[in-house]
């Protein structure tokens, strides 16, 4: 998908932006001359995850962007609000909030223990809430503004609790952030709305857990950056309150080949699909 320009000069503040989806968005909105905001915590080089915000920035000014590289958790007030401020003095404000940040432990109850419960609830649901509030008051100055959560579609179906009750807990938090938000700043010239990708999306991570044999199953994170692409360059006024899914976003918005965002193109057709979504959200 090409390159507008829309977002030359947005300052986009996006969380765990070091690598994965949130890199690629990143690089994606680079190439229209955007400011990223790199709100991640790997300064130092992971043993077995590439990629840091610094070699993250680099890659953004490459791609046509001006980066600021801050080293944030989440989870720490002050961490967030130290980036905001260093954000609105170098930039001069924030039009776009990205909460990609987010941790997994897809266990049963008896094998969740209580550590990683705290770690998945404080990094996805009240990570998400912290950096959206500290954020808010500079977005609701923006002409531009969103926040887009990557979140999964809400439903209650017993299937995506039974197996992993912790996570999805966690995970639905971003996406009642969604909920609670749109209808909070209504009046407000926000767009609020989550993306979640149709299948699995490779990224190092993936690679680090699933091995090659996972990885034939999945997509490019640039189908992800493409879809967001889409979302964050229309007015706040015209799409909000949305749960969307990456290749329907791009499906109405004309593209046709997915095969090239497949990570091995002759396993397009077997893709798996992701947690939180039936077989019928694909319309391809």
């Amino acid at each position: 998908m090409e390159n507008t320009g829309i977002l030359k000069g947005k300052t986009i503040f996006i969380t765990g932006a070091s690598r994965g989806i949130g890199k690629a968005i990143a690089l994606k909105a680079a190439k229209d001359g955007a400011n990223i905001v790199i709100a991640a915590k790997t300064a130092d080089p992971h043993p077995k995850l590439p990629g840091t915000i610094y070699t993250a920035a680099e890659e953004i000014e490459r791609a046509g962007g001006k980066a600021l590289p801050c080293i944030v958790d989440v989870r720490d007030e002050e961490q967030v609000k130290k980036a905001v401020d260093a954000a609105v003095a170098k930039f001069g404000g924030i039009d776009i909030l990205i909460n990609n940040a987010s941790a997994i432990s897809l266990t049963h109850t008896l094998d969740t223990d209580m550590k990683r419960y705290d770690l998945m609830h404080n990094i996805n649901t009240r990570g998400t809430f912290l950096v959206s509030k500290i954020c808010l008051p500079y977005l609701l100055k923006s002409k531009h503004a969103h926040i887009l959560n990557i979140s999964p579609p809400l439903s209650m179906s017993p299937k995506w609790f039974g197996n992993h009750v912790a996570y999805t807990m966690a995970k639905y938090g971003m996406s009642m952030c969604v909920l609670g938000m749109v209808e909070e700043f209504k009046d407000m010239n926000l767009a609020v709305n989550a993306l979640w990708p149709r299948t699995a999306v490779y990224t190092a991570a993936t690679d680090f857990v699933a091995g090659l044999e996972g990885v034939k199953y999945t997509r490019k994170a640039d189908i992800m950056a493409d879809a967001a692409y889409v979302l964050l360059s229309q007015k706040p006024n015209s799409c909000s309150g949305k749960f969307l899914i990456d290749e329907e976003v791009l499906l109405e918005a004309g593209v046709k080949d997915f095969k090239q965002y497949a990570c091995f193109p002759e396993y397009a057709d077997r893709l798996r699909i992701d947690l939180f979504l039936e077989p019928q959200h694909s319309k391809l």
